[in-house]
């Protein structure tokens, strides 16, 4: 019982680990896409 309560847990940190990662993936693309913008009007020197 405790050992497959454990399992459960390190299996639901890891699925957080695992969204938490693509939503710093996505949020990294946006963040480069805007810096693209800002360059292309030349608000970043």
């Amino acid at each position: 019982m405790r050992r497959s309560k454990r399992k459960t847990f390190l299996n639901l940190v890891e699925e957080n680990r695992e969204a938490l990662l693509k939503d710093l993936d996505a949020l990294e693309k946006i963040e480069n896409r805007l810096e693209e913008k800002h360059l292309k009007r030349g608000k970043i020197s």
